[in-house]
């Protein structure tokens, strides 16, 4: 979650919603990423997005069984659908989302008996720290 935090704040210092996200497997980081909507002009360029894209590029497989996902917010709708489709084995996010997350906030997309995947989750892992960043930056935004 640290190197998640860390793409964050990279996000923040860029202008961009301060979300990061990290994939793992076997102990080896196949990608990290920053939100970069702002830059790209595309509301899609989430965190999570753009980390699933580049692991899927590294293995070269749309699939990334055995993988872990970190990212610092609870994951949105979009974001959960593509963890789902890409099969991740493992989400562990920081903050939670009240107004978007689909983790258990506003519904629970990533745990939905209904779908053909499922992965294990755990939230609030450093929330204080990732839920700080969020609010910090959006002060700053409001001044």
């Amino acid at each position: 979650m640290r190197l998640a935090l860390d793409e964050a704040e990279d996000a923040a210092e860029a202008g961009e919603v301060p979300v990061g996200a990290v994939i793992i497997r076997d102990s080896e980081v196949l990608a990290r990423a920053g939100n970069a909507s702002v830059a790209s002009a595309d509301a899609t360029a989430h965190a999570e997005l753009l980390a699933i894209q580049a692991a899927s590029a590294v293995i070269g497989d749309q699939r990334l069984s055995g993988c872990t996902l970190y990212v610092t917010l609870e994951p949105c709708a979009m974001c959960a659908g593509a963890i789902v489709l890409s099969r991740v084995d493992r989400v562990v996010f920081g903050a939670w989302d009240p107004k978007a997350g689909m983790s258990g906030s506003v519904a629970d997309l990533l745990r939905n008996p209904k779908l053909n995947h499922s992965p294990e989750v755990h939230g609030g892992v450093l929330e204080a720290e990732c839920g700080g960043l969020l609010t910090e930056f959006f002060r700053k935004q409001r001044l």
